[in-house]
């Protein structure tokens, strides 16, 4: 006997939106989370056009701020890119998560507030076993289908045996603070300098996001002051967030599936965050992860996850391995140069 259909593990905007399909598709749902609160992770917080109506599905219209495009932009050339496929949007992360918040208690999603253990799978379900904050035992639960939705370093991956050895590569990461300011442009600004890609992305009327990524131990501070334009708009503006970090952000599982155990988001793999496409891409995986177990059709899931995710995996590897070669000087004049061959790329990450 099933407590609930689906347990979903992890309460990040990717696993909410998964709890929310699940109940859409006519399933009863409990999320697992360790935290209470809302989680502020770092993140570019840029959701693509494609992003919003997977939301609308969902019945969430996050407020935020309008992104019509891409520039990209070094020292001595410029590539911008204004979106055909709609406008994208700016949102802070917290908000977003707070939106998918109310609407999954709205549809009468349960939450238990512990961090998973242990899971044991059979013929019927998955037995999950977890700690709560306080060090007590939440243990037994019972469902038909799990989710792991944990992110990057998914415990979820671990239990079920679908981690990947991590790769002999050169390990990128990530640093995100906001600033008060108000948002100067309603482009995703992405500035290349030598060793980083800096991304300024407005989310509020007088707040803009600022994302770093690069190698390990990169300095959000030092790499605005790499941009003289940034060090102009940003040097003596107050922080309006703390800094967080994230990665290293490749990440691979062998298979998204195992058994009654769905892997989702980025725990399920993740190239870089250098294409913007987190979200978009995690939001279309709940919603395929949702429609195949409310027909019991896992093997359908993991070919559903393989043709959503192709795009990406492809063209975020390319960028990145041209980004950590001798060519990366090259990216934004060839983009400048070639601006429908930019926009293709844009326009195909932007749906």
């Amino acid at each position: 006997m099933s407590d609930v259909d689906v347990v979903v593990v992890g309460g990040g905007p990717v696993g909410l939106a998964s709890a929310i399909e699940a109940r859409l598709a006519g399933l009863s749902v409990m999320v697992i989370e360790p935290r209470e609160d809302v989680i502020d992770k770092a993140c570019g917080e840029g959701l693509m056009p494609g992003a919003l109506p997977l939301l609308k599905r969902l019945g969430i219209d996050p407020e935020g701020m309008p992104l019509r495009g891409v520039s990209y932009r070094s020292a001595g050339a410029r590539a911008d890119h204004l979106f055909r496929a709609g406008i994208g949007r700016g949102v802070r992360r917290t908000t977003l998560q707070t939106a998918l918040a109310d609407r999954a208690a709205q549809l009468g999603v349960a939450r238990t507030v512990g961090r998973v253990e242990r899971l044991r799978q059979d013929a019927d379900g998955v037995t999950v076993h977890a700690i709560a904050s306080g060090g007590s035992v939440v243990d037994g639960i019972r469902s038909r289908w799990l989710f792991g939705v944990d992110g990057l370093h998914s415990t979820v991956r671990g239990l079920v045996g679908l981690e990947h050895p991590a790769p002999r590569t050169r390990r990128r990461y990530g640093l995100r603070r906001h600033f008060f300011a108000a948002p100067w442009s309603e482009l995703i600004e992405v500035y290349w300098t030598r060793t980083t890609e800096v991304y300024i992305t407005p989310v509020a009327p007088d707040t803009v996001g600022v994302a770093v990524l690069g190698q390990q131990r990169i300095d959000l501070a030092e790499a605005i002051a790499e941009v003289p334009e940034l060090q102009a708009r940003l040097g003596h503006s107050e922080p309006a967030s703390s800094l967080r970090g994230a990665g290293p952000f490749r990440q691979r599982a062998t298979r998204p599936s195992a058994g009654r155990v769905l892997l989702v988001g980025d725990a399920s793999g993740y190239v870089d965050a250098i294409t913007g496409e987190g979200l978009r891409l995690g939001f279309d995986q709940a919603r395929i992860a949702a429609a195949h177990v409310a027909i019991g059709d896992v093997s359908g899931y993991n070919r559903a996850w393989a043709k959503s995710t192709r795009d990406f995996r492809m063209l975020t590897s390319q960028l990145v391995g041209a980004a950590n070669s001798p060519l990366r000087s090259a990216i934004v004049p060839a983009a400048s140069l070639m601006p429908s061959v930019f926009g293709a790329v844009v326009e195909r990450l932007a749906r």
